[in-house]
C-alpha cells in the first residue's frame, strides 16, 4: 500500500513545544485522511528542533467512489422549501431528483448524490496546505511580506506518496511561496546540503548520514546511556532528570555529551541550588558521588556538534558560564544567612496576600494560630507547630528564592537549620507546601503535618469566606489542589480531624460571626465530599458509596471526619461484594421502590411495627432479625467497628429474601397492608444505620 511522507522544515521549534506539535501534526493529517474516506494502517510522527515529520502507512491510491440518497420535501411543497432542497444536494432543478412514494407519508422527492473517486494526491495536495495554515501553535510568527504563521520561519516542505515497489510522488502544492518538493536539509553545521528522498526509510537513513536523529525518543535514549557512561568513567553517578532529559533532546539534533567541571569551594552551597543553577542556566546535568547525595564539581552537557577538538572548548565555555552562576548563587546564599529568618517579618507588613484577606503578616499569624490548634490532634509539639508556622513564609523574601521560586520551602529549612532551630521546625518550613500534585508524596513529621494543614485550611477558608470559590474549570487560587492535599494529608496520616470547627474557627478570626462562619463551614465541607469523590474514584473507588455513606450519616455523624468517611466506603465496599450484600441491596432497593410509590401522596410507614399484625413466618422473622440487626449496627458503628456493622446487615439477608418470596405487602386488610409497609421502612432504617443504599448505584 502507498506511503505518505511528509517533513515540515523550519528555524529551531522550542523544545516545549515539538512533542505536541508532532502530535497534532499526526491527528490533523489522519483526519483528514479519515473525513476525506482515506483509512490508513499506520502513523508516526516526529520531531527534532528544526523539523515536524510524518509518516502514515496503508493509504490507498484513490478514495471510494460515495452514493448518498438525500430525503427531500413532500411533492407540491412551498417553492422555499423545495428551493433550499436543490441548494443543499446540488442539484439544479427537480427533474434531476426522483419521486419515492410512502404509504404513510406520501410521495417525496430524493435526491441521489453519487461522488466519484478521487486521488489521493489530490486530496492531500488540498488537506495539507489548509492543516499548515491552520496548525495550533500555543505562539507563532509570520515573516517578510508573507501571510503565513508559524512557530518560527517555515523554510521548506518535502511531501511525498507513492507505493513501496516504484518512486513516490511529489504531493505538488505552495504554501505562502513555498513549493512542496522531494527535498530536505541535514544537520545546521555538520551537514547543511540538500539532498533528495523518496519515501521513510529512505529519509531516516539519509538524516542519520546527515547527522540528525530523526526520533526523539532514540535522542534520548542516547543521551541518557551516555551520560551514564560518562559518570561511570569518573566515578560519579548522574543525577537523572526526566524533564531535563526531554528538554535536551528538542534542542538537539545530533546528540554528543561532553563533561566539565567546576570549583569544589561551590559545593558549600545546598546541592539543590547547584542543580537549579547549572540546570536553568546552562541545560546541564549534575553528578553525585555513588551511594550518596553529594555532589561532584562536574557536570554532564548536551553538545548539538561534533567539534574537533572532541569537545574541550564547548565544555570549556560552558564551565564558564556556569562557574559565574554558581559564584552568584554562592553570593546570594551568603548575603541571605547574615540576616534571620525572624528579622524579615516586617517585610510581610507591607505585602498584600489578598485585598480582602490582609496582608501576608496577618496571613501568617492566622496559620500559626491555626497550626497551634491542629498541633495537638495530630500529635506535633504546640510550640514547634506555631514557630515553624511563623518562619514557613519567610524564604520568600530572600535573594536566593527570588532567583529561584522553585526552591521557596526549602532554602527556608536551610537557613533554619543554620540557624540552630529545632530539626522538626526546619523540615515543616519546607515541607508545608506539600503534596503539589498526585504525585508528590505528603508530609508525615507530626509538625509538617499540622503546618501543612494549616496553611491549605486558611487557603480555603479565607476564599471560602469572601466568596472566591471555584467555578466549572476555573480555579486561580488553587482551591482543589488544597483541598485534596489535605485529604490526602489525612488519608495517608491517619489523624482524626474534625474539619467544620477548625474551619468554623477559623472563619470567625477572618470576623464573621458564628452564624455565617457555620453556614462556611458546612459549604467547605461539602466541597471536601466533592474532592474526596475524585481522590476515591482517581484510586479505583466507588464514589457512589460515599454518597451512600454521607447521606446516611447526615444526622450528627461524623460527615467531617474524612478519615471515618474513608473507612465507612471501604467496608460497605467489601460487605457488597458478598453474595450476602448484594442479595441485601436488592433486597433493600424492592423496599425502597415499593415505600416511594406509596409514600407519593404524603403518607409515612416510619411508625413502630405492631407485632400482633404479623401474621405470615416470614414477616414475623424478619421483623426479629430487624429487632436484632439494627441494634448490633448501631452498636458497631458507635464503635467504630464497621466491618462489625456489616456483618450484623449479612443477618437481613435471608429473612428479607424469603419476606418478598412469599409475603404480598398489598394485602386486603388495611391495618395488615400498613403494618408491612411499615416492616419495609424498618428494612429502610435498619440499613441506613449504615449507608444509605438508594444511592448505590449498579
Amino acid at each position: 500500500m502507498p506511503e505518505l511522507l511528509l517533513e515540515l522544515f523550519s528555524e529551531e521549534i522550542p523544545a516545549r513545544m515539538q512533542r505536541k506539535a508532532a502530535d497534532d501534526l499526526l491527528r490533523l493529517v489522519t483526519d483528514a485522511l479519515v473525513a476525506a474516506g482515506l483509512h490508513y494502517e499506520g502513523a508516526k510522527a516526529f520531531s527534532t528542533p528544526r523539523r515536524l515529520a510524518l509518516t502514515v502507512t496503508g493509504i490507498p491510491a484513490h478514495s471510494a467512489p460515495t452514493r448518498e440518497e438525500r430525503k427531500g420535501p413532500k411533492v407540491g411543497a412551498p417553492e422555499q422549501a423545495v428551493q433550499g432542497f436543490l441548494r443543499s444536494a446540488g442539484l439544479a432543478s427537480l427533474d434531476e431528483a426522483k419521486i419515492q412514494s410512502d404509504p404513510k407519508k406520501g410521495d417525496f422527492y430524493v435526491a441521489v448524490i453519487e461522488k466519484h473517486g478521487r486521488h489521493t494526491t489530490d486530496i492531500l495536495a488540498e488537506a495539507i496546505p489548509a492543516i499548515i495554515r491552520s496548525f495550533p501553535w500555543p505562539k507563532s510568527m509570520h515573516w517578510g511580506s508573507g501571510r503565513l504563521h508559524w512557530v518560527r520561519p517555515l523554510q521548506s516542505i518535502l511531501c511525498t506518496f507513492g507505493p513501496e515497489t516504484e518512486d513516490p510522488e511529489i504531493v505538488r502544492f505552495e504554501v505562502d511561496g513555498i513549493a512542496s518538493s522531494n527535498e530536505t536539509r541535514g544537520h545546521r553545521f555538520l551537514a547543511p546540503d540538500v539532498f533528495t528522498v523518496r519515501r521513510f526509510e529512505d529519509y531516516a537513513e539519509k538524516l542519520e548520514k546527515a547527522k540528525v536523529v530523526l526520533d526523539p525518543e532514540r535522542r534520548k535514549d542516547i543521551i541518557l546511556h551516555d551520560a551514564r557512561d560518562r559518570a561511570l568513567a569518573l566515578g560519579l553517578e548522574l543525577v537523572e532528570d526526566e524533564g531535563l532529559l526531554d528538554e535536551v533532546a528538542g534542542l538537539v539534533e545530533w546528540p554528543v555529551v561532553l563533561t566539565g567541571t567546576f570549583e569544589e569551594n561551590f559545593l558549600e552551597i545546598p546541592p539543590e541550588v547547584i542543580r537549579a543553577t547549572i540546570r536553568a542556566n546552562q541545560k546541564c546535568f549534575v553528578l553525585r558521588k555513588p551511594g550518596t547525595t553529594d555532589l561532584a564539581n562536574r557536570f554532564v552537557l548536551v553538545s548539538n556538534i561534533e567539534a574537533r577538538d572532541g569537545g574541550v572548548a564547548i565544555a570549556a565555555g560552558n564551565g564558564r558560564v556556569i562557574r559565574a552562576r554558581l559564584s552568584d548563587a554562592k553570593f546570594f546564599y551568603d548575603t541571605d544567612r547574615k540576616e534571620t529568618l525572624e528579622s524579615r517579618l516586617p517585610k510581610f507588613e507591607q505585602i498584600v496576600f489578598h485585598e480582602k484577606l490582609g496582608t501576608q503578616a496577618e496571613r501568617i499569624e492566622r496559620i500559626a494560630s491555626l497550626a497551634a490548634a491542629i498541633a495537638p490532634l495530630v500529635g506535633a509539639d504546640v510550640a514547634e507547630a506555631q514557630e515553624a508556622a511563623r518562619l514557613a513564609k519567610l524564604d520568600l523574601v530572600t535573594e536566593m528564592v527570588g532567583e529561584f521560586p522553585e526552591l521557596q520551602g526549602l532554602m527556608g529549612r536551610y537557613y533554619a537549620a543554620a540557624e540552630g532551630k529545632a530539626p522538626a521546625v526546619a523540615a515543616a518550613i519546607e515541607e508545608h507546601y506539600k503534596p503539589q500534585g498526585p504525585g508528590d508524596r505528603v508530609p508525615t513529621i507530626p509538625v509538617s503535618i499540622a503546618v501543612a494543614l494549616a496553611d491549605k485550611l486558611d487557603t480555603l477558608t479565607g476564599f471560602w469566606t469572601i466568596d472566591e470559590k471555584p467555578t466549572g474549570s476555573k480555579d486561580p487560587f488553587a482551591l482543589r489542589r488544597a483541598a485534596l492535599g489535605v485529604i490526602r494529608i489525612v488519608l495517608e496520616n491517619g489523624p482524626r480531624l474534625r474539619l467544620k470547627a477548625l474551619s468554623s474557627r477559623h472563619a470567625t478570626m477572618l470576623g464573621r460571626n458564628d452564624s455565617v462562619s457555620n453556614a462556611i463551614a458546612d459549604e467547605l465541607i461539602a466541597f471536601f465530599h466533592d474532592r474526596l469523590k475524585v481522590q476515591l474514584r482517581d484510586s479505583g473507588a466507588r464514589h457512589d458509596l460515599v454518597d451512600a455513606v454521607l447521606a446516611a450519616g447526615s444526622e450528627g455523624a461524623a460527615q467531617d471526619d474524612l478519615l471515618d468517611i474513608v473507612r465507612r466506603v471501604e467496608a460497605l465496599g467489601a460487605f457488597l461484594a458478598t453474595d450476602d450484600g448484594k442479595n441485601l441491596l436488592a433486597g433493600t432497593r424492592r423496599a425502597a421502590n415499593i415505600l416511594k410509590a406509596e409514600e407519593k401522596g404524603g403518607e409515612r410507614f416510619d411508625g413502630a411495627v405492631d407485632s400482633a399484625l404479623l401474621v405470615e413466618p416470614e414477616e414475623q422473622a424478619l421483623a426479629a432479625a430487624i429487632s436484632d440487626a439494627l441494634p448490633a449496627a448501631e452498636a458497631a458503628v458507635a464503635n467504630e467497628n464497621y466491618a462489625g456493622a456489616m456483618a450484623a446487615l449479612a443477618g437481613l439477608r435471608a429473612p428479607v429474601d424469603a419476606f418478598f418470596e412469599k409475603v404480598l405487602v398489598n394485602a386486603d386488610d388495611a391495618a395488615v397492608r400498613v403494618n408491612r409497609l411499615r416492616l419495609l421502612a424498618a428494612i429502610r432504617s435498619a440499613t441506613r444505620a449504615v449507608a444509605d443504599f438508594s444511592k448505590i448505584g449498579g
